[in-house]
């Protein structure tokens, strides 16, 4: 079980590179490390050398999937990667990525962030066809649709792949001789591109560009087909939606405080949502502590409009990483005690206004107040720095099922108590939006409002999707 209880997983991050001369397998590996943040179950890096595409991947982290035997194997001018926390799909190392097969145009491999609606229902009808599925992902379905299409060049068979799939997708696909980066019409997940030495990267987050010393060119513009081979870069305006949607949980939670989606800095803006909630939620205390590293940004936000003194009252170890557990009661305490030690002389006879990006099961949050009570705070002011999450997210953030999100169940007092603070504060709806300096239909906020912009799995294959997420948090 993961170390911290009451977060959302980060769905996935890819990291691609096209870059004769260069080392690309090493550079993929230093991509994938600045991306980890965006998965930790699995690993992976395909290349080709313009005739042959190898793969290697496997569960754990970067460093612990690949050695220097493993890159030094890794020969070619392409390579992708990805990180993974499973969406769609059991953790296991058959739905590890990037996906890699042969189909009549010669070898492809594929790496995915996001999630499919439809994944079920075309699935279904693939199978229907004669298509055979080796893993749970619906990235496989992907690759079958790809297959599919084989009788056209690559660029066109992805073409018409965008009209046959819905949902949230940033994908990056390497033939032989090719490195391919689509982003969805309404451009949920992130997507980039970079510059170095007269090669080209796509990665999902501009830090992933920094760590390799790669000039930022632009963002994948959403429905956007981006080709880069030989001949240099080119674009292709496949499909438009009425409207752009990008995941507003990035902001909050998901992206590494260092980069830039879509022309917004990420650590100014949750600077904002802590300087916003101060004007909404303005409360007498003596210090602001965060809970590191998510709520850092917002609670130095708040400190400045406040004036009230910011204080490090929670010391982070930061060399748990991947900790599993033996699931027993008392070893879910210690994981979080192991996480987080409250520091007694910046705290003792203090009113403490502790902010945190989200609250998701409440467990966490609960045990952190407990931590706070018994170093010797006078008062426990929880502020969240962003509106409660009601709803589940259907485009690649594992936000738990419904019935696991506590401010879906509770109203703020019941949650309230459940933590035992002596206030709780959300950030509105209304506030987060007006942070952002951008239309707020800009954004997608269903897991907030309930407000879908992309059509969800029918009911005809809710059954199944809904299965599937169970047996995920089982």
């Amino acid at each position: 079980m993961q170390v911290d209880l009451d977060k959302v997983k980060d769905e996935c991050g890819v990291f691609g590179i096209y870059a004769p001369n260069k080392d690309v397998a090493r550079l993929t590996y230093f991509g994938l490390y600045a991306l980890q943040h965006r998965g930790q179950e699995s690993a992976g890096i395909a290349t080709s050398n313009q005739n042959d595409i190898q793969l290697h991947k496997d569960m754990g982290l970067v460093t612990e999937v690949f050695s220097e035997d493993v890159l030094a194997k890794l020969k070619g001018s392409i390579a992708i990667g990805h990180v993974r926390y499973s969406t769609t799909g059991s953790s296991l190392l058959t739905n590890a990525q990037p996906l890699s097969f042969r189909y009549m145009r010669g070898m492809v491999a594929l790496a995915h962030n996001g999630n499919l609606t439809n994944a079920n229902e075309l699935r279904d009808s693939l199978g229907a066809t004669g298509s055979v599925f080796q893993s749970t992902t619906d990235s496989e379905v992907i690759v079958n649709l790809i297959a599919r299409y084989g009788q056209n060049p690559i660029e066109d068979a992805l073409m018409k792949c965008m009209i046959d799939i819905k949902g949230a997708y940033s994908l990056l696909v390497m033939t032989e001789d090719k490195l391919i980066g689509v982003r969805d019409p309404y451009g949920v997940r992130p997507l980039c591109i970079g510059k170095l030495d007269g090669g080209y990267i796509i990665a999902s987050e501009s830090c992933a560009l920094d760590t390799v010393g790669a000039e930022f060119v632009r963002d994948i513009e959403p429905g956007e087909i981006v080709v880069i081979d030989n001949k240099g870069l080119r674009s292709i305006k496949n499909l438009c939606s009425s409207r752009q949607a990008l995941c507003i949980f990035e902001f909050v939670y998901l992206a590494r405080p260092d980069s830039n989606l879509d022309g917004i800095n990420v650590v100014q803006t949750r600077r904002q949502f802590g300087r916003q909630l101060a004007k909404e939620c303005p409360i007498d205390a003596d210090i602001v502590i965060p809970v590191p590293d998510s709520g850092i940004a917002a609670a130095v936000g708040y400190a400045e409009e406040t004036g009230i003194p910011f204080e490090e009252g929670l010391m982070k170890n930061r060399y748990v990483g991947r900790t599993f557990i033996q699931p027993s009661q008392e070893m879910r305490d210690l994981s979080v005690r192991l996480k987080l030690n409250p520091i007694k002389s910046v705290l003792e006879g203090k009113r403490v206004i502790m902010v945190d990006d989200s609250i998701v099961r409440g467990t966490t949050s609960k045990k952190i107040v407990e931590m706070l009570r018994k170093a010797g705070v006078k008062e426990v002011h929880m502020l969240v720095s962003s509106p409660p999450i009601l709803h589940p997210c259907y485009y690649g953030i594992d936000t738990s099922a419904r019935a696991e999100l506590i401010a879906a169940q509770n109203d703020l007092e019941a949650i309230r108590q459940h933590i035992s603070a002596d206030s709780l504060h959300y950030l509105s709806l209304e506030g987060m939006l007006a942070s952002m300096g951008k239309q707020p239909d800009c954004f997608c906020n269903a897991c907030f409002s309930g407000k879908y912009p992309i059509e969800i799995p029918d009911f005809k294959h809710m059954g199944k999707y809904i299965m599937e997420t169970e047996v995920k948090h089982g």
